[in-house]
């Protein structure tokens, strides 16, 4: 299975990016989707997560209202809009997939991810 993420960059506050991760190796539309990012100096931690068909979506309590996650089956692509970006927006982004068609928000519930891609949002 592979992970590529793509359409970080950097942003002022207030600005908004879109990121994409295209999957591939197995049959995308059977498993989980989610997006983690890490800041320099924090440990990794959860953004947003998606099921199988994208009926069911979970955020972390930062970004709720402001990102949203969702995914193209045909295309084999998960998307995270981010809108509002804030300065502590600023991280490593990294999709992940999981062995199951159920959302999750642990880290180590996930067994294949992306190689991340950076967004800095600058005050």
């Amino acid at each position: 299975v592979q992970l590529q993420a793509s359409g970080g960059g950097r942003v002022q506050a207030g600005g908004f990016l879109r990121l994409s991760c295209a999957a591939s190796g197995r049959t995308f539309s059977n498993y989980a989707m989610g997006w983690f990012r890490q800041a320099p100096g924090k440990e990794r931690e959860f953004v947003a997560a998606i099921n199988w068909s994208g009926g069911s979506t979970s955020y972390t309590d930062s970004v709720k209202g402001r990102f949203t996650i969702s995914r193209d089956n045909a295309k084999n692509t998960v998307t995270l809009q981010m809108n509002s970006l804030k300065p502590e927006d600023t991280a490593v982004y990294y999709c992940a997939t999981r062995d199951s068609p159920w959302r999750a928000t642990m880290a180590d519930e996930y067994v294949y991810w992306g190689q991340g891609t950076k967004v800095t949002v600058s005050s």
